[in-house]
């Protein structure tokens, strides 16, 4: 017999602002009893929700379930920035790009494609359009290091033949309504999502196509049986004859890839809505979303009343915790830090605050290699996302679904073509390395 036991839980601080916006989701039971399924899938997320979507594509009979350990969308997916960058994206860059043409024209061609499977899930499930805009992204820069970055970038970009445009310091302030960047970098193939509302969305059409999700029903133990493998929760066990873990960094959790899994932690603070008087005094248009031209800089987004009301939301301040947990402290200290940073942008807003402020955790491996996979016989990996939670987190969703159903395609033959991720200096040297690291970074990139 195999076991796994759960060495930890998903735990967060702060609320899951995107979900904390919306109107109130259904309530899900936790796992009760013994039951069983076809097909078990433990975390539902974008990998998690995105493996049951192509399950149920390939066969609509399969009995599926998924298990997840708090509430939908109040974990990874309400806590991201909500960008689902189609091109190389690749934030231990320097500028994003994620190095040879040849690799970046297949995960360019992988992400449009996660991009496409999401918005053919908006129609088929009526998600509200709003949650879901194909509307492209800018890197922001507000230094001559930044504006550097993004002619590197640019050039890059020309070389892989990809559009994109170059915005001056004017044009910046027209779509910001700010006059703190110098310029820009606008591509058009991003989407931008209000994550939380899409994944409830998806999460909502999944059911009614016959998927049972269960919330507050984290897995303690995976351990084979007869016929397949057996979840235990503190409620209740499903037996199923195949599992798909898509539970991003927790699969160190289980017991997989330890000692070789970046746990980063991310910061982001939502403004209150605006006022008509604030939304006239900062101008720009009604939505718009910038990563930072240097990718330790800040990401700000402005939304609109189809995503949750018109705010601001400004994410920064990565540290390194292999417990894949922060503290009141620290955010409370990043949440000054932001504050600086929001009024450094938008001055004319400093009486707005924030209304919202949470933590959230990335997962990244030295070598930049994501965990989609067989592990064992009948278990699956859809995990580490490299920090790209929406598109890479769908594709490996689709890539665990086709495995598990012994089906091949560009995305099981890239991501399992992949080599082990690297391994990392022993504890506490890498904690000690790694903020090290992130703080000379962050001060590198302190105007962007």
């Amino acid at each position: 017999m195999t076991t796994h036991e759960a060495i930890r839980q998903p735990r967060f601080t702060g609320p899951a602002g995107w979900a904390a916006i919306l109107p109130p989701g259904p309530s899900r039971p936790a796992l009760g009893g013994d039951q069983g399924c076809d097909i078990a899938i433990i975390g539902a997320g974008y990998a998690g929700l995105s493996a049951a979507r192509r399950l149920l594509q390939i066969d609509p009979k399969l009995a599926v379930a998924v298990l997840e350990a708090g509430h939908l969308a109040e974990g990874g997916t309400g806590r991201n920035s909500g960008f689902m960058i189609d091109l190389p994206h690749e934030l231990t860059a320097t500028d994003y790009a994620a190095g040879g043409e040849s690799r970046d024209r297949v995960l360019t061609r992988l992400n449009r494609f996660a991009i496409d499977f999401a918005a053919a899930a908006v129609a088929d499930y009526h998600i509200p359009a709003g949650w879901f805009r194909h509307t492209g992204k800018i890197n922001g820069a507000a230094s001559d290091v930044g504006l550097a970055a993004n002619r590197a970038y640019a050039g890059h970009l020309a070389a892989l033949g990809e559009a994109h445009e170059m915005l001056d310091a004017k044009a910046m302030r027209a779509l910001t309504g700010t006059d703190y960047y110098q310029g820009g970098l606008y591509t058009p193939g991003a989407a931008m999502l209000q994550p939380a509302g899409y994944a409830l969305g998806l999460a909502a059409g999944l059911e009614r196509a016959g998927l049972r999700i269960f919330e507050r029903s984290g897995v303690t133990r995976i351990e084979t049986t007869a016929t397949g493998w057996k979840l235990t929760t503190a409620g209740g066990s499903m037996t199923a004859a195949r599992v798909i873990l898509a539970t991003n960094g927790h699969l160190e959790s289980f017991g997989f890839a330890r000692g070789r899994l970046m746990h980063v932690m991310l910061n982001a603070c939502m403004s209150a809505e605006m006022s008509p008087a604030q939304i006239r005094a900062l101008g720009g248009a009604e939505e718009w979303g910038l990563t930072p031209a240097d990718p330790m800089g800040a990401t700000v987004r402005r939304i609109g009343p189809a995503q949750g009301g018109n705010r601001i939301v400004i994410r920064q301040g990565a540290y390194y915790r292999p417990g894949m947990e922060t503290s009141q402290a620290d955010l409370a200290r990043l949440v000054r830090a932001m504050r600086a940073k929001f009024d450094a942008r938008f001055p004319m807003l400093k009486d707005l605050p924030f209304e919202h402020a949470w933590s959230g955790h990335l997962c990244l491996t030295k070598n930049a290699v994501t965990m989609m996979r067989r592990l064992e016989p009948g278990l699956f990996s859809a995990c580490v996302q490299n920090g790209l939670g929406t598109a890479r987190g769908t594709l490996t969703g689709i890539g665990a679904a086709e495995l598990a159903m012994g089906l091949r395609s560009e995305i099981t033959d890239y991501f399992g073509a992949e080599p082990e991720p690297a391994k990392l200096p022993p504890h506490p040297f890498d904690t000690i390395g790694a903020n090290a690291y992130l703080r000379f970074k962050e001060w590198q990139a302190r105007r962007e």
